[in-house]
């Protein structure tokens, strides 16, 4: 299944998507609730909606609005340093474990939705990365187990502010700038996708600018070792969002000079059989003001 969650005729709703059309399963449900939590939680409520969505009236998909998957995420835990080319790039020694780090809600927001330039800083970059949303929670997941955990997979923008990055081993400012996370707008499950979700093309793009291109299949610590691994340390529960890393090209690395996304452009961040998470960038002080909405 292919989910949207958004907005239509100013209601927020939980939508299946089939190809350019969508039908309101909030609409057919009201249990299904205005965002994936309800499923999440719930397989039996995902497969009964499932089962009365053949026939149902649908609208286009290009009259919704996308808002985040899940409203109130517990945790967003990021991995970073996960494909080898992007570590080189970097400049970093391959580890033997991954790099992690959180984000807070504020720091995220919708496909669709503006990326914010911060005043303090013209260092804003962009990161292409797959996206899991954990649907049966739980501790000392083995990696045999991890797969069943997976509610969905999305496409995600690890924008970062490179400068507030590198003032802290652990990353958090540069990572946490209010409204530089952009995720969405689809999250399709499991058994659309392979195992994992390993083996799709992975690209970022300004306009007909091809600023990364890889594949899941690259990545170090797979969907299944990372659920293993953050399991290891903390109880995962429905709904946490897990950002697998994102490939080399990144701004910051780009030679002979770094490639920082700038007001006026829209960068788009595409995974094949998933989708394209599109964020137009816009500068704080324009946003403050209101040139944006």
């Amino acid at each position: 299944m292919k989910y949207l969650v958004g907005k239509a005729s100013g209601e927020t709703a939980v939508y299946a998507v089939m190809g350019s059309d969508a039908v309101d399963l909030t609409a057919l449900d009201a249990a299904v609730g205005t965002d994936l939590m309800a499923l999440v939680a719930d397989p039996a409520l995902a497969e009964s909606v499932a089962g009365k969505v053949a026939g149902a009236p649908t609208i286009p998909v290009a009259d919704i609005t996308p808002a985040l998957p899940v409203k109130a995420p517990g945790s967003i835990i990021c991995l970073g340093l996960n494909y080898t080319d992007h570590i080189k790039e970097g400049g970093y020694d391959i580890p033997d474990y991954p790099a992690l780090f959180m984000r807070g809600k504020n720091s995220i927001m919708a496909a669709g939705a503006p990326l914010v330039r911060p005043t303090c800083s013209e260092k804003l970059d962009y990161e292409a990365e797959l996206m899991l949303i954990i649907g049966k929670g739980g501790r000392h997941i083995s990696q045999d187990d991890a797969l069943d955990h997976v509610f969905g997979y999305t496409v995600f923008n690890d924008g970062s502010v490179r400068d507030y990055q590198r003032k802290t081993h652990q990353w958090t400012p540069g990572k946490n700038f209010d409204q530089t996370g952009a995720i969405g707008p689809y999250v399709v499950t499991p058994e659309d996708l392979p195992a994992g979700a390993s083996g799709l093309k992975i690209e970022s793009r300004v306009g007909d600018e091809i600023l990364q291109s890889s594949n899941t299949g690259n990545m170090i610590w797979s969907v299944a070792h990372a659920i293993a691994i953050i399991s290891e340390y903390t109880t995962l529960e429905p709904g946490d969002m897990i950002a697998m890393g994102t490939p080399p090209g990144v701004g910051h690395a780009k030679k002979p000079n770094p490639r920082w996304l700038v007001p006026g452009e829209v960068v788009d961040i595409e995974i094949e059989q998933i989708g394209i998470c599109s964020s137009p960038i816009v500068d704080e002080k324009d946003l403050a003001a209101g040139g944006a909405q």
